[in-house]
């Protein structure tokens, strides 16, 4: 089977469940696995890439009202490649090629190729997705493997998280310019670990938010993730959140709580790196408790 991805949490996704070796194309997002890197990019970005958080935000704001993605589809590519299955996404509007855009590339293709559409808004529908490309790829039982095994790192997580009597106060957010809550799958992974999140909500999208809901929960832990971001691209973007009125103030900021985490490696991408994410979140909130995964680097702090 020829399969090409369309957002780089399916790339990890087909690769997780062991078909890697008939990915034959990509976002030029795609970074991970690092083979990815090396295979035919079928999607172009439409952001300048020396665009400020604050550029990125307003483009992405007036793609919305116009139901257009920031992404590009390079049909000539996809046409060479002959997939016979895509994978692609339907729960963020801008964050990777339209669906019609999709819809109408593929009705021009030879052969047709199945498109699987994943939205999955909880960690129970990232490991459903995974096992969905499995079916679809007709490697159901290898797919049923790699998610048990997701699981019980999850699992193990939450058994540790019992003995935890006093949950940390946590917030994390997805951006900063302006400062945006993490939705969707974050706040599970704050609860699995051992913490509260105090304004984003579970299975519910991420939201701007006013930066005066932040000083009034005066979280313990603050964890910035941008979403697109590493660590040191973020660091970048340090002088807007220190600027911010009474972030001085702010218990975490007070303690040295306040932690930057790879945004492309951890929370923004729907796939098996969640676990990753929720592993590493857990040292970072309670280390005495929660060990730091062999061969995974703990949160950088922001002093």
């Amino acid at each position: 089977m020829r399969i090409v991805s369309l957002l780089p949490s399916a790339t990890e996704i087909v690769c997780e469940i062991g078909l890697g070796n008939q990915l034959v194309g990509v976002t030029h997002e795609c970074e991970y696995p690092h083979f990815a890197r090396n295979l035919p990019k079928v999607t172009k970005t439409l952001i300048p890439l020396d665009a400020s958080s604050h550029e990125i935000d307003r483009l992405v704001r007036e793609r919305l009202t116009t139901q257009r993605a920031l992404y590009s589809l390079d049909e000539k590519i996809l046409e060479k490649l002959q997939p016979d299955l895509i994978v692609t996404q339907a729960l963020c509007d801008v964050c990777a090629v339209a669906e019609y855009e999709v819809n109408a590339a593929v009705c021009r293709l030879p052969g047709h190729p199945r498109v699987i559409n994943l939205e999955p808004h909880c960690l129970d529908e990232v490991f459903a997705c995974m096992s969905l490309v499995g079916d679809a790829a007709h490697i159901s039982n290898q797919a049923d493997l790699a998610v048990a095994r997701l699981r019980n790192r999850v699992k193990a997580v939450k058994d540790r998280s019992r003995i935890i009597a006093n949950p940390s106060r946590v917030i994390v957010l997805e951006w900063v310019d302006p400062p945006f809550s993490a939705g969707h799958w974050t706040p599970e992974l704050v609860r699995y670990a051992g913490g509260i999140e105090v304004i984003g909500q579970e299975s519910q999208p991420s939201r701007t938010i006013r930066w005066d809901e932040v000083v009034s929960a005066d979280p313990d832990v603050l964890v910035i993730a941008c979403c697109g971001f590493d660590v040191a691209r973020t660091r970048k973007d340090l002088p807007i959140l220190t600027a911010y009125p009474g972030f001085d103030s702010l218990r975490c900021v007070r303690s040295h709580r306040v932690y930057l985490a790879d945004g492309n490696a951890y929370f923004s991408r729907p796939g098996p790196r969640l676990v990753d994410s929720l592993e590493v979140l857990a040292n970072a909130l309670y280390p005495e408790v929660h060990p730091i995964p062999s061969g995974k680097l703990p949160f950088s702090t922001m002093l």
